[in-house]
């Protein structure tokens, strides 16, 4: 089992900044891909940012330029720094990781979600 808590979200205005933190702990495998998804209020669960296989990351359009992912491997925790923010960015915060030995054994799992809300 593994247990993700996020932590850093909050009430911010148009235009500020905010820091997620997401630490995880348990049974952690060597394959570790960690990301963070969102889901603003009546709509599905979104992909926002992750960590690939290879290290790289990938983001979803309505955050490049403005969010970074990155991760601290020693602490098992990833980061989301998120800048210029706007109403649209209202989300409940999740962070996301798919850890196993192997590619092809990859258990998925979800933090409790972390509440951003950003006003006009």
């Amino acid at each position: 089992q593994v247990q993700l808590v996020e932590s850093g979200g909050g009430l911010v205005q148009a235009g500020g900044s905010l820091r997620l933190s997401c630490a995880a702990s348990g049974t952690i495998f060597s394959v570790n891909l960690m990301a963070w998804y969102r889901q603003a209020p009546g709509k599905q669960r979104d992909f926002v940012a992750r960590f690939t296989v290879g290290g790289n990351t990938n983001y979803a359009d309505s955050v490049k330029g403005r969010f970074t992912i990155s991760r601290d491997t020693a602490k098992n925790t990833v980061y989301l720094q998120m800048n210029n923010l706007s109403p649209e960015d209202t989300a409940v915060y999740f962070c996301n990781t798919k850890t196993g030995p192997n590619l092809g054994t990859l258990r998925d799992y979800w933090g409790q979600g972390t509440q951003v809300t950003v006003s006009s």
